[in-house]
């Protein structure tokens, strides 16, 4: 299931505008960080259309922390000009690509999108699995959040439209737990080492990012795990070996 969270929104209209979008092309979970309020009689439900009726009185209010620990994201940034020396905002995916990558992916995902005036910060960039951008002329890169939204969700319609229709083609990603689990295993196996304190924030964002790419399954989170378990526990052993300790 693909799901739509908005981060900090100043706007009510825009929530609206996203929840109308979400009815368009078939997703129906709206979660809501840090929101404005929502009047039945605003504009949020003015703009919603046919939303109004139960995506956006059903949106959830949930924090930052619970989009990670309980999806894989996917966080919809400005135009990053690919700047392959920027980890928090490299490799960024197309939205038609980012369709191409989920078909097939059995997962809970979470398209994430942030502020309207400064979008999401580096700080979440960082903690989030996938990177999508729209393409826009270099002129004038910056789209409105609510018409941002509605061309992700647009491309995504062949996921959130059609998925239904070929469920024996579905590929089952390893659920968020066991996922962040491996990013734990592969911290504490940076650690043990001695990877330069200060490249391993950088390298783990990286492998963050090919997770973010590569849905691993169930079966392979557990193998990656042991693997960086095991490497870990012979570098432990060895150490112990070639320094005993004092003697008594």
């Amino acid at each position: 299931m693909i799901s739509v969270a908005v981060v900090d929104a100043e706007t009510p209209g825009n929530i609206g505008t996203i929840a109308r979008s979400m009815k368009n092309f078939g997703l129906s979970e709206l979660l809501l960080v840090d929101p404005p309020e929502l009047d039945p009689d605003g504009e949020a439900y003015g703009f919603a259309g046919q939303a109004r009726e139960d995506i956006l009185p059903e949106a959830r209010e949930v924090t930052f922390d619970y989009l990670v620990e309980n999806y894989h994201t996917v966080a919809c940034t400005a135009t990053t000009n690919e700047d392959a020396s920027n980890h928090v905002r490299y490799p960024a995916k197309t939205p038609a690509e980012l369709a191409d990558s989920l078909t097939g992916v059995n997962s809970d995902t979470c398209v994430v999108f942030g502020r309207e005036r400064v979008g999401l910060t580096n700080d979440e960039l960082a903690r989030l699995d996938e990177l999508c951008s729209i393409p826009a002329s270099a002129d004038y890169p910056v789209l409105n959040l609510g018409q941002a939204a509605t061309i992700v969700l647009y491309e995504l319609r062949s996921v959130t439209v059609e998925r239904d229709q070929h469920p024996d083609e579905l590929h089952a990603r390893a659920d968020e737990r066991a996922v962040e689990g491996l990013h734990g295993e592969f911290e504490t196996f940076l650690e043990t080492i001695g990877h330069p304190a200060e490249k391993q924030a950088k390298t783990q964002r990286m492998f963050r990012r090919l997770l973010g790419r590569a849905h691993p399954t169930g079966r392979e989170t557990r193998t990656l795990r042991g693997l960086f378990r095991r490497a870990r526990q012979r570098i432990d052993r060895a150490t112990a070996e070639s320094d005993p300790g004092d003697e008594t």
